[in-house]
């Protein structure tokens, strides 16, 4: 890997050139010294695949597009399925991970896609490769990299997230099946305080991943989920949100992530799930684009928000709101459930329903396409499209 480093040439005076209580002494040529010139700690990394980072950023946050997260879990999917009355078999999930990647036009409003890893080595039901069909479609596949949340001793019941073990060769091999962007979801938990222990080990794993990552050619979305649980207001949420950006940013730039090069998945800044105070999508809008301007660099190509239990609607209105004015961002989505949920529910697991459920999947793709354009305007909304999806103490 090449690497330059930062020098300052200017000339440093030494202590004894400064008299108390007199302007500064210049000293004569007889004294003056040429000190050997060593270079500065600060070291700036640039990686063989640093144009194709830049590139891959831009691509997936493009106007008028978003990301179609579909990496739950086999045992997440399994609840999906069986919410509908379908077992947990891989050829169950094959097919409705069909039914989504193979939607006609999907790609007209998603750029990018994040998978797990069997998708990623998966197969349509029509022996097609899931990679190829998303690809077809102009569609940049990415993939789940972490290993889940477990228990994080020393804290207040909560959580860190496993994976950075192997994580640079499993990157690589994700790179040679056609991933070119991976995912890293840990959470922060307002509730359970958030400790300091757990902030600072949710930024330290994500910036580690996000070197990692891009030392493998994969974009890193970085994705510390701020969770709706509690009964906390709006501004307690925006208070924590500065918090943790404030670690992720520190931990991000000692580890010398390229910021051009990497997306984000926030939390919109919105009450507590529980919250008997709810906040309009202007003041979800306003709160989270003040967040994102005290803390989020402008190089960073891309916001792709999580939608976090949110219903449909709720989701698309927030997005749309923060779209009304310019930023310095492409302020656009990341949705699994507020993309599919009405979609799941509409296929029922029978092959008859498969162009309804895609049809259904392409209006909230493009209403979500419109939302990133500030264009969406909310009419023609189904009842489930507004129904809430929050699970307290949701897990995947």
């Amino acid at each position: 890997m090449a690497a330059s480093s930062l020098l300052k040439s200017s000339p440093v005076l030494n202590k004894s050139e400064w008299v108390k209580g007199q302007t500064l002494r210049q000293p004569s040529i007889a004294v003056v010294r040429c000190n050997q010139i060593v270079p500065s700690a600060l070291t700036i990394k640039a990686g063989s695949y640093a144009d194709e980072l830049v590139k891959t950023a831009k691509t997936v946050a493009s106007p008028g597009h978003g990301i179609m997260a579909m990496d739950e879990s086999n045992a997440t999917c399994g609840k999906r399925l069986a919410s509908i009355g379908l077992e947990n078999t891989e050829a169950n999930r094959q097919a409705y991970r069909t039914l989504l990647v193979s939607a006609p036009g999907l790609g007209n409003y998603v750029s990018g896609a994040i998978l797990f890893e069997e998708t990623l080595y998966q197969s349509t039901v029509d022996g097609k490769k899931i990679v190829d069909i998303l690809v077809e479609q102009k569609i940049v596949p990415g993939i789940k990299v972490d290993k889940g949340l477990v228990p994080l001793a020393g804290s207040n019941d909560e959580s860190w997230c496993q994976g950075l073990d192997g994580l640079a060769s499993r990157c690589a091999a994700y790179y040679q099946q056609g991933a070119r962007f991976a995912k890293w979801r840990t959470v922060v938990s307002i509730p359970n305080g958030p400790s300091a222990l757990a902030v600072k080990e949710a930024a330290w794993g994500l910036a580690r991943y996000a070197s990692i990552a891009q030392d493998n050619g994969l974009v890193p979305i970085v994705e510390p989920e701020i969770l709706l649980d509690g009964e906390h207001g709006i501004d307690r949420t925006f208070e924590v949100a500065q918090n943790v950006w404030a670690e992720v940013f520190f931990y991000l730039a000692q580890n010398n992530v390229m910021f051009e090069g990497i997306l984000l998945k926030p939390s919109m800044v919105t009450p507590g799930a529980e919250c008997k105070e709810r906040a309009t999508p202007e003041q979800v809008a306003e709160y989270t684009l003040n967040l994102l301007k005290r803390r989020i660099p402008p190089a960073v190509p891309g916001i792709m928000f999580l939608s976090g239990g949110q219903s449909e609607l709720e989701a698309t209105l927030n997005l749309n709101a923060m779209n009304q004015s310019p930023n310095p961002w492409h302020v656009s989505f990341s949705y699994a459930r507020a993309l599919q949920n009405t979609c799941l529910k509409t296929w029922g697991g029978l092959p008859e329903n498969v162009k309804a459920a895609q049809d259904v999947l392409l209006t909230r793709a493009k209403a979500n396409s419109l939302a990133q354009l500030g264009k969406y305007t909310g009419e023609g909304e189904s009842a489930e499209a507004k129904e809430g999806m929050f699970v307290k103490g949701y897990t995947y």
